[in-house]
C-alpha cells in the first residue's frame, strides 16, 4: 500500500478538539476500495474521506466517505471538512464554492467571510424526502425513556433524509434528551428493515443561549456509537422544521447544539429557504485544523 498525506481537522467547531475530527487523504488514486476501508477502520472516527484525484471532473472533485464498517453515500461534516482542504490547504481552487462528487451527487460547499474573516461554509443538501411515522412508545424503547412524557406529542417521530435517511424524534426536554441511554438490542430490531438506521433526537432547548436546539445522534449500525456532529442528519431535521413548523415557519434559521455529553460541543447551523416552490437546506460551520502526516 502506498503512503499517503492525511490531513485532520475538527468540524463543526471554532476551536480544536470540539466538534467532529476528521482525516483526509489525498492522492488516493491508487488505493483500493478495500484499502480504504481499512484506513478507516484503523482509525476509528466516525468518518475518514479519501480524496482519489486533484484534478476536477465534470466541475467537482471526486471524493470517497467510509465509516469503520462501510462506504457511505454521504455525509455533512466529511463534505465540509474535505471541501476545506481542497480550498485551504491543497489549494486546488481560490473560488468561493467548491463541489464535491459524491456517490450520492454533486454537493456544493460555499466559504463565506463572517466578520472576524474566518470563513464558515455552507453545504446545499438534497431536495427533501420523507418516510414512515413511528409511535413513541417504540422509540421509548430504543432510548430507554418514557412514553410519552419524554416525548414531544405535537410532532411526529419521522424518516427524513437530505442526502442519508435518518430518524428525527422530537423530545419534550434537554433533561430527556440527556438522559437518553440506547437499548442496542431494540435499536437494531428497529434498524434491521428501515429505511433510517441514523436517530437524531432533538429537544427545543439549547446547551447554550445562542442556540436554538439540542441534539444527539446514534448510528450504532454504522460503527458509530454517538456522533459528534453530523451535518447530514441535521440537514435532514431542517428539512424536517421546515414541513412541521415547530418554529412558526417553514424557513428556518437556527443554530443547533450537539456532542456535549461526549466532551466534543459543536455548534451547526441550519438554514431552509422556500421559494418558488422548492425546498432548499442548508448546513453550516466552521472548519478547524489539527494536524497532517503521511500514514503508515
Amino acid at each position: 500500500m502506498n503512503k499517503p498525506r492525511f490531513f485532520i481537522t475538527d468540524v463543526f467547531t471554532s476551536k480544536k478538539y470540539g466538534g467532529n475530527p476528521l482525516a483526509t487523504f489525498i492522492d488516493c488514486g491508487s488505493l483500493s476500495g478495500l484499502e480504504m476501508q481499512k484506513i478507516a477502520k484503523e482509525i476509528n472516527f466516525s468518518e475518514t474521506t479519501f480524496i482519489t484525484s486533484r484534478q476536477p471532473r465534470d466541475g467537482g472533485y471526486d471524493v470517497r466517505i467510509f465509516t469503520p464498517n462501510t462506504e457511505v453515500e454521504f455525509a455533512g461534516h466529511p463534505t465540509l471538512g474535505t471541501a476545506y482542504i481542497l480550498r485551504e490547504k491543497l489549494r486546488l481552487t481560490t473560488a468561493s464554492e467548491v463541489v464535491l462528487n459524491l456517490r450520492v451527487g454533486k454537493i456544493p460547499v460555499t466559504f463565506s467571510k463572517t466578520s472576524d474573516e474566518v470563513s464558515q461554509l455552507w453545504m446545499k443538501q438534497m431536495p427533501p424526502k420523507f418516510g414512515k411515522q413511528l409511535e413513541a412508545e417504540k422509540l421509548a424503547r430504543v432510548l430507554t425513556l418514557a412514553a410519552p412524557s419524554d416525548f414531544d406529542l405535537d410532532f411526529p417521530i419521522e424518516e427524513v433524509s437530505t442526502g442519508f435517511p435518518t430518524l428525527i424524534v422530537p423530545l419534550a426536554s434537554l433533561a430527556a434528551l440527556k438522559r437518553i441511554k440506547i437499548n442496542k438490542d431494540e435499536y437494531f430490531r428497529l434498524a434491521k428493515d428501515a429505511w433510517a438506521k441514523v436517530i437524531l433526537a432533538y429537544s427545543r432547548e439549547g446547551y447554550e443561549p445562542n442556540q436554538s436546539l439540542s441534539v444527539r445522534v446514534f448510528a450504532e449500525f454504522y460503527g458509530i456509537a454517538e456522533d459528534a456532529a453530523t451535518g447530514s442528519s441535521n440537514g435532514s431535521l431542517a428539512a424536517y422544521l421546515a414541513r412541521h413548523r415547530p418554529f412558526g415557519s417553514s424557513n428556518i434559521d437556527v443554530r443547533v447544539g450537539q456532542g456535549y455529553e461526549m466532551g466534543r460541543p459543536s455548534s451547526l447551523a441550519l438554514r431552509v429557504n422556500n421559494t418558488k416552490g422548492e425546498t432548499e437546506v442548508f448546513v453550516g460551520g466552521y472548519v478547524v485544523e489539527v494536524a497532517e502526516g503521511v500514514w503508515g
